[in-house]
């Protein structure tokens, strides 16, 4: 049992890790081809810090463990919004802005009805479910690009855009020598992410599969909590920072992203990969707990974390609470199925 843990425990460590280094090899390389910032950072840097849950579940559906594959992305939608942007409220609640939320948020909640339908109403996810939801991503991001293209074009417009430090930019000649220093680094950043995250989920998957089976209970239940946990962790780190600098609620905006990434990116590639039924291992009151608890938990605590904000534009203490109050219950009641 401990060498299994130790596995499970190094694989998060190599998935955080090579998620990181990923994003910093992706985005100085994506400088050097002179991509625009603001489309860096809406495609590469968000994709970047989703990809351990979407190594994971392609990596459980491709080898058969569909219950990794469905948890690890039901999980943690229900993680970063119960608990990781729960404590950032809690702790720390702050404004938010209505015009940046409505998009992710419409968005999240017509892929969440469009996923929960297929659960309910089929229970299997077919190839064809998963790239419509691969192709909903897409819309996403096209409609994220333009809108934060806009946004920046009537900032220049205005004169809001920064002008400082202009005189503080190196010569041409010194940006050619760092670009040439900096290409052969970039590239072994990128190369190594990506290879950490292949090895960590890997070693997530086999292992977490090992510590279910010693504990007695559910593959899907480790994937709903420690999986989830684990692979969620970007997110965690970013709210930490937020919120020891002062900006909780700029959290808001990166949980909601994440999470609809778990429907549309993670879902829609371990589906399109390797269709699989939904996971019916536990049950609650005689019924399939994934449908009687987790999706509706998925659905309130998004509600719970959204509705206030959009209608007040500002987040309580109230609400964090909640959120932790449901998450804690949650995780309790998973195991004591």
């Amino acid at each position: 049992m401990l060498v299994p843990v130790l596995l499970f425990l190094v694989g998060l460590i190599f998935l955080i890790k090579g998620g990181d280094w990923f994003v910093d090899g992706a985005t100085g390389i994506a400088e050097r081809f002179h991509l625009p910032e603001l489309l860096i950072g809406a495609t590469v840097v968000s994709i970047g810090t989703t990809l351990p849950e979407v190594m994971v579940s392609a990596t459980s559906a491709v080898s058969g463990h569909s219950e990794i594959a469905y948890g690890n992305a039901i999980g943690s939608i229900i993680c970063n919004t119960a608990l990781i942007s729960a404590i950032t409220i809690a702790v720390r609640p702050g404004k938010v802005s209505r015009k940046n939320l409505i998009l992710p948020i419409c968005f999240f909640f017509a892929a969440a009805l469009f996923y929960a339908g297929i659960a309910y109403t089929t229970g299997s996810f077919t190839r064809q479910t998963g790239i419509l939801l691969l192709l909903l991503f897409a819309v996403y991001m096209v409609m994220t690009v333009r809108q934060m293209t806009a946004s920046e074009a009537k900032n220049r417009v205005s004169g809001q855009t920064l002008s400082e430090g202009i005189t503080d930019m190196p010569s041409a000649d010194d940006s050619h020598d760092k670009k040439e220093s900096g290409m052969a680094k970039e590239m072994i950043l990128l190369i190594a992410g990506a290879a950490l995250i292949a090895i960590g989920a890997n070693l997530l998957v086999d292992n977490g599969t090992l510590i279910a089976e010693a504990l007695g209970v559910p593959e899907s239940v480790i994937a709903l909590t420690f999986v989830a946990l684990g692979t969620s962790l970007p997110e965690l780190v970013t709210a930490i920072t937020s919120l020891i600098k002062g900006h909780s609620a700029l959290s808001l905006g990166n949980i909601i992203g994440a999470n609809l990434f778990n429907l549309v990116l993670v879902c829609g590639i371990s589906i399109t990969l390797k269709p699989f039924d939904i996971p019916v291992s536990s049950t609650l009151f005689g019924y399939n707990a994934s449908l009687i608890l987790d999706l509706p938990v998925m659905f309130a605590v998004m509600l719970l974390l959204t509705i206030p904000a959009l209608v007040r534009q500002k987040l309580s203490r109230v609400q964090g609470v909640l959120l932790l109050v449901i998450y804690a219950s949650y995780c309790v009641i998973q195991f004591a199925m």
